[in-house]
Parts: C-alpha cells; structure tokens; sequence
C-alpha cells in the first residue's frame, strides 16, 4: 500500500468515526455542527467504509438534490453506517416484505410515479392558496398563543407547537378534530422508521403505530368517500374517480404523508426556532423589536437548527459528485444540517442571526423532491411568532430544554417557557 493510499485509508477511518459520533453518541444528537465542521474538514465528499457517500458543502448537496441522475429508488433501505446493527437491518427488511402490499410514498418514489401523485397533490400547497390561508393561520396562531398567555408557564409544544400547526394541516386534509390529539404520538412513533439509529423496539413500537393510522385513514376514506367534504382527502378520492390513476391505497398513503408532515416538521421549527432565540436573546431583542426581521428570521431558524437534518438519495445511473465518480445503486446522503453551515456558503454559519439575507437555506431540500409543504411551512412560521412578539413581552426557559434523541427529525420532547404577557 502506498502512502497515498495510507492517507486515504486513514481520512475514511477517521470521517467514519465522526459519523459514528454524530448519529451514535448523546454529544452528536445534541449539537450536530462541530462534527458536520470536522468531517467536512476530513473530507467534504466522504466515502464511508460501506461505500455510502456523505455530502456537508452546501453546492455539492444542492448539485445532488437536483441532478435526475439520483433519485429516491431504494433511499429506505437506510444509510449504511459504518456501526450499523445486523440484526436492525434485517428487522428493518423483514419489515419492508411485511408492507410490501402498501404504495411506496412520495418520500420514496422516482418519476413517473412521483411526479403523478405529487402533481394532485401539488395544488393544494401553490403559494396562492397559502396566502389565501394566511388570515386563518394567523387567527389560529393568536388562539393558541393566548392559551399560553392565559397559563403563563407551559410546555410550548403542548401549548402551542403541537395543537397551532396541526388544526391547519387536520382542516385541509380533513382530519376530524376531535381526533386530533391521538396522532400527535402515532406520528411521532411512527416515523421512527426513516431514523437510521432507531432500536429493533423502537422500529416495533412504529410498526404498530403505523398500522394504527394506516387503519384510522382506510376507515376515514371510506367515510369521505360516502360523504364528501371541502377538504384535501375528498379532492384525491375525486381525482381517484375520475381515472386519474390514483388507487384507494395511494389515496391513503398521500393523506398519511402530508398529515402527518404538515404537523411533525413544523412542530419542531417552532420548538427548535424558539430554543434558538432563548439561546440567543440579543437576536429575540431584535425581532420583538422590528417586525419586519419575521421573514428571515423563520428562514434563520430553518438553517441554523433545521427540522430535517439529511437527506439520502441514490444513483440511478453512474454519476459523479465533485468530480468524484459515483457508482449505479449508491447511496448518497446530503447532510443538510452541514450544508446550512456551510461557511463558504454562509457567513459566520455558526452565529444565529435573525436579519440574515444569504437566500434559502436547505432545510427543504432542493430538485423535483423540494419539500410540497414549504410554503405552508414558513408562513406558520412566521404567523406563530408574529403572534409570541405581539402578545408576549417577554419569553424566558421555566425548565430545561429535552432534545429528543433523534439525527433526521430534529426536535424538543419539551421546551418549558414562562412568558410575560404585554
């Protein structure tokens, strides 16, 4: 072996185990961004010793995101980490057999598949439908900021980040209210399955949770189908009926995705945005007092402790990612928590900065597969503390922060606050 080749051996053992650290250890769940800085260091483009590719710039990831040559295909097979469990994977393939019945989701499809079911469901998220919502997102985040105002102390997740960005996304699906409230730990369990550290009991706690709502939706389609509303589902049971090819089960699978999507992510850009300014209270001085920061402070929140942490995608075809060749059937992750502090992209990445204006960050993705919902996304975002800064005076931790022990949904379990009404 050659020094070179002692070199590159020794950059893949060492980027290896800065991934094992950032996945795998309670430091890495809890502050991602001195290690996506160290393996981006190592090695930007990092072939792991599974052959998986990590990806921390922001150009390369954004490259991947929108090159057709890489697509969804197969990305639930999971990342290929160099700690990965055996019997994990295998549990997760026995897991893929036993759903084999059920569509794919939108998460996982490529083009034609994708680009049909996305199209039906693409209207009901144009930024001119959002901005007619705007009104309604608006009234709905003073109602459940005035419940936090009324107790004076709470979780704001239970108060606010739960019940605000779930009655916008259960009113357009058509999701009954009354049920709202069961889905918050459905969801939450469920989704487990895209997390590559998650536990063989974990992955069997969101199989059944999984199946739950899989039974709630196939029973709440056929009541729509009887009684049709003003609401998403009914709109995706029509298109069904006029041949546009949509199954029952495709119906219910879209339904399940933006559900459940609508609320979980946005969830936690209000957790993870709030956290953001407590940590940072020269930058909360500086939105309550200008108004006009609201915009690009959401956007600050999105990329400086994003909902989303990576995303996989796999080559279709040989390809190649800054000039280095990547194999048909590859797996590439794009981290992009690293990409949004990528400091050849972004301007000190590390401080949290309210008025910065570098454009978009990644948080959404990028390509055919940019997240449907982001236009939803951000005005909640910016409706929701629009309504802290007018009602609250002054917003201040009653409690530690619980991070969940999560690397791809990032988020609280808990973030405790005490406000001071004005």
């Amino acid at each position: 072996m050659t020094a070179v080749d002692d070199h590159a051996s020794d950059v893949q053992q060492q980027g290896d185990g800065v991934l094992a650290d950032l996945f795998f250890t309670p430091e890495g769940i809890a502050d991602p961004a001195p290690l996506y800085h160290r393996l981006r260091e190592l090695a930007p483009v990092h072939r792991s010793g599974t052959g998986t590719i990590f990806l921390t710039r922001f150009d390369d990831c954004n490259e991947v995101l929108r090159d057709n040559r890489f697509g969804n295909g197969d990305s639930n097979e999971g990342l290929g980490l160099p700690s990965a469990d055996p019997a994990t994977d295998e549990f997760r393939r026995d897991q893929r057999r036993r759903m084999a019945d059920r569509p794919q989701s939108l998460l996982f499809l490529d083009p034609p598949d994708h680009t049909r079911q996305r199209r039906l469901v693409s209207r009901a998220f144009t930024p001119r439908r959002v901005e007619k919502m705007r009104g309604t997102i608006a009234a709905l985040a003073r109602r459940y900021v005035d419940d936090l105002a009324e107790a004076g102390e709470g979780d704001l997740l239970d108060l606010v980040g739960f019940p605000f960005p779930v009655s916008v996304i259960g009113a357009l699906v058509g999701v009954p209210e009354a049920d709202w409230p069961r889905f918050r730990s459905l969801i939450t369990r469920g989704a487990v399955g895209i997390e590559p550290t998650a536990s063989i009991e974990e992955l069997r706690d969101g199989e059944q949770a999984n199946t739950e709502t899989w039974e709630y939706f196939v029973d709440l389609v056929a009541e729509r189908r009887a009684r049709p509303q003003d609401d998403l589902l009914s709109d995706l049971i029509r298109v069904e009926e006029e041949g546009d090819q949509l199954s029952e089960a495709e119906v219910i699978v879209v339904a399940i995705l933006i559900f459940a999507a609508g609320f979980e992510t946005t969830t936690n850009l209000i957790g993870n945005g709030t956290a953001a300014l407590l940590r940072n209270p020269t930058e909360m001085a500086r939105l309550w007092s200008d108004e006009t920061l609201l915009p690009t402070a959401v956007e600050e929140m999105l990329r400086w402790d994003s909902p989303v942490q990576f995303d996989v995608r796999r080559a279709l075809q040989p390809a190649e990612v800054a000039g280095e060749p990547v194999g048909e059937g590859t797996a590439v992750v794009t981290l992009l928590g690293a990409a949004n502090r990528d400091p050849s992209h972004f301007s000190d990445p590390d401080r949290f900065d309210v008025g910065r204006d570098e454009g978009p960050p990644l948080s959404f993705a990028a390509g055919i597969h940019y997240c449907l919902g982001a236009n939803l996304a951000r005005a909640e975002g910016q409706e929701v503390f629009r309504a802290m800064r007018d009602r609250f005076r002054t917003i201040e931790l009653a409690g530690a922060l619980v991070q969940r022990p999560r690397t791809t949904l990032r988020g609280y379990e808990a973030v405790p606050v005490r406000v001071t009404p004005r």
